[in-house]
């Protein structure tokens, strides 16, 4: 299949951009530069946050309470995102893009006069509300104005902001958290407080910049009860996926979410069945098996990636001892692997017009690094983890990009928003299922794996004199430690699932049992990730390409009006 140049052509035309919907690269750069700090608003605020809420907990004194926070926001983030896509698609992307900035930068201002932790829940699911739209809509209007085979070019810009974000984000939270007040304000509110002008900026070149064409749906039905059945069959799922590690699988309380939820999701299918076109999702789009299999990748690859890298900085602190901001530096190897994975398949897919080795490729090396990740013990060279953690990033960096394009490109332009919300949407589901997974068996292991080590460590004269001196020491830690070992308790191994900071408080000597327990319960995690990675490459495998579309979203609708008026007259 040969292409020819149209380079000249957009220039001609791209004047009447809004009409047309062909776009010049300076205008597509000048959009994008809106579409990225809109981006980075919403990544940045899931980084900065996860490393300063044990300080803002403490501070609440609501330490118990901090995984609602987490679960508030998840929650309104994750529903929203389907509402996005297909209210954009109906009347357009700009309105719902401002309007999700506007929804994020009030839910920040509001997050920082929280007095309690209840009030931060109540304020960060409001913020979610924004944040559900943020990404989905940036990829959904870089889609309308960009072809899918040109798009893989400037989808790594919005992978490095994404990279950028996940090293600047636990930084940025460590640096304002650990101050006492900034200018007369808690350190932590600056966490929330720095969106504002972020999302002040982003407003205006969104504004300003982001002229598309005007959307003509009529007759158009919106799928409210879509919207609430789904609520009803998500909310319970992910609640008891945040919360059953502490209730219990088995609890009442997790039996009743699975019920609510399961009777949520087969009233969502019904409801979705009967609006058809109008649907929040439409049912039609699951038969086109490059669309379904794309979906049924996102869950998996979503499980593998979130459940991963969120193993890895908990590796980082507990065992290396680092402070969540030499973490946050300490995983740019992955980023940087990431993002290079990301531009080289990007210029390669718009240089050939073919996609489908890159995933391959990225779940070849996504399953290889978790794999290796399974070695890593507490004394492993922090080089050699590095070097694991960038062959896992340039496996995401392959696997990310190309699986939204191609779910993007399966199916016709004015699914544009529903398409990339759904991509979305699965993601953070599959995600948040794997977090909750990998890390409930992370603590199953934790316990036992520890009071073995603290046994097995009795019985080395090492350790023992190590023991006797911390029967003497002026450290509490190690005091309680030793008596403890004295007296053949082990219980200070189940301490760490309530507070990791033990370890670091406990002179080395006395630490290396804790280390060693968490290294050995991570590598069984490590393994069950391996597991999912393997059955995302088992998938990518079956997965069908499709030819990729040479004309965006906006372009090829424009097109086909103009035919339809044309066969009119």
């Amino acid at each position: 299949m040969t292409t020819r140049d149209t380079s000249s052509e957009v220039a001609d035309i791209a004047p009447g951009s809004e009409t047309t919907g062909v776009f010049t690269h300076r205008q597509i750069l000048t959009i994008l530069s809106g579409l990225m700090l809109g981006m980075f608003l919403a990544a940045l605020d899931q980084t900065i946050v996860s490393t300063s809420i044990r300080t803002i907990a403490d501070d609440l004194d609501g330490y118990a309470l901090q995984a609602w926070v987490t679960t508030a926001y998840l929650i309104t983030a994750t529903l929203a995102t389907p509402l996005y896509g297909k209210l954009s698609d109906m009347y357009g992307r700009k309105p719902f893009f401002m309007a999700a900035i506007i929804i994020f930068v009030l839910g920040s201002l509001l997050c920082t006069l929280a007095q309690s932790m209840y009030m931060l829940a109540a304020f960060r699911a409001f913020q979610g509300l924004g944040a559900g739209g943020l990404m989905s809509l940036a990829l959904a209007i870089l889609g309308d104005i960009v072809g899918p085979r040109e798009r893989a070019k400037y989808q790594g810009y919005f992978l490095a902001v994404f990279g950028t974000s996940s090293v600047l984000g636990p930084v940025l939270g460590g640096l304002l958290s650990g101050q006492d007040t900034i200018l007369g304000i808690d350190g932590w509110r600056w966490v929330f407080l720095v969106n504002v002008p972020i999302g002040i900026v982003a407003f205006a070149v969104v504004f300003k910049v982001l002229n598309l064409p005007k959307v003509r749906r009529p007759d158009v039905r919106i799928d409210f009860w879509g919207a609430l059945v789904l609520a009803v069959g998500i909310v319970p799922l992910l609640v008891v996926a945040e919360q059953g590690r502490e209730w219990g699988w088995s609890s009442t309380r997790s039996v009743s979410c699975y019920v609510i939820g399961g009777v949520g999701v087969i009233a969502f299918v019904f409801v979705e069945k009967r609006m058809r076109d109008a649907a929040l999702i439409p049912l039609r789009m699951f038969r086109n098996s490059t669309f379904a299999m794309g979906v049924v990748i996102s869950v998996v690859v979503g499980a593998a990636m979130f459940g991963g890298i969120s193993l890895i900085p908990q590796y980082l602190q507990v065992v290396r001892g680092a402070s969540p901001t030499m973490a946050g530096i300490q995983m740019l190897p992955m980023v940087v692997g990431m993002m290079s994975a990301s531009i080289m398949s990007g210029q390669l897919i718009a240089k050939t017009g073919r996609y489908r080795v890159f995933p391959v490729v990225g779940a070849v090396l996504l399953t290889l690094g978790v794999f290796l990740m399974h070695y890593v013990e507490a004394d492993t060279s922090l080089a050699i983890v590095m070097c694991f953690m960038f062959i896992t990033g340039f496996g995401l960096g392959n696997l990310m990009q190309p699986l939204t394009l191609a779910i993007q490109n399966a199916l016709p332009p004015q699914d544009m928003g529903v398409s990339t919300a759904a991509a979305t949407f699965f993601r953070q589901i599959g995600g948040t299922l794997g977090v909750a997974v990998f890390l409930s068996i992370l603590f199953a292991q934790l316990t036992p794996n520890i009071s073995d080590q603290l046994r097995t460590a009795a019985q080395d004269p090492a350790y023992q004199q190590a023991v006797v001196a911390g029967l003497h020491s002026s450290n509490p830690a190690d005091v309680a430690l030793a008596t403890g070992l004295v007296n053949h308790d082990v219980s200070a191994a189940g301490a760490v699932l309530r507070d990791s900071s033990i370890v670091q408080q406990l002179s080395p000597e006395l630490a290396e049992p804790f280390k060693v327990g968490f290294a050995d319960s991570m590598s069984t995690v490590f393994l069950a990730v391996t597991a999912i990675a393997l059955l995302g490459l088992v998938l990518v495998l079956f997965w069908k390409e499709v030819p990729l579309r040479v004309g965006g979203g906006l372009a090829a609708s424009a097109a086909a009006q103009r035919e339809q008026e044309a066969s009119a007259d």
